[in-house]
């Protein structure tokens, strides 16, 4: 299971739920959601403002939706696809320049707005962009990330 959203209150007077979510396009696609450990099959999603609303099975009235406010919304895992990996999946990967230095491992990653960003762990602490000039290659099998930057940048 994977944290895709989180509920942000209730939508209407028929017990739908506005939820926060990154990619709403994947979560509309889920079935079934997790809600507080509970499986609930989703009737109907659609877009709207910037949220995603949902009318979940057993959920009938504002009242009811009220109660999963801030609650997170899971999905079983989807496959990330190609080039592309969830942020759990980076932490803890060694991070190694062009030059065959070892610059640190994954402690984090975040966003700035502009791109995401990974912090590293080493001899000292490191923030490299996630962008394609830097990030050449990624071997979740080998727990390693090949950039291209300076051991003195």
């Amino acid at each position: 299971m994977i944290e895709y959203g989180r509920v942000a209150g209730s939508y209407g007077v028929r017990g739908w739920l506005r939820v926060v979510v990154d990619e709403p396009q994947l979560l509309a696609m889920a079935p079934v959601w997790w809600i507080g450990g509970v499986a609930r099959t989703v009737q109907e999603s659609r877009p709207h403002s910037g949220t995603l609303l949902a009318k979940l099975d057993g959920i009938e009235s504002p009242e009811q939706a009220q109660k999963f406010k801030g609650r997170a919304v899971e999905i079983p895992r989807p496959e990330a696809g190609e080039g592309r990996y969830f942020w759990d999946d980076l932490v803890g990967l060694e991070v190694v320049n062009a030059q065959g230095e070892i610059l640190g491992v994954v402690k984090r990653m975040f966003s700035n707005g502009a791109h995401d960003v990974m912090e590293l762990q080493g001899e000292r602490e490191r923030l490299l962009p996630w962008v394609p000039p830097v990030v050449k290659k990624v071997d979740l099998q080998g727990k390693r990330i090949d950039v291209e930057w300076q051991a003195d940048w």
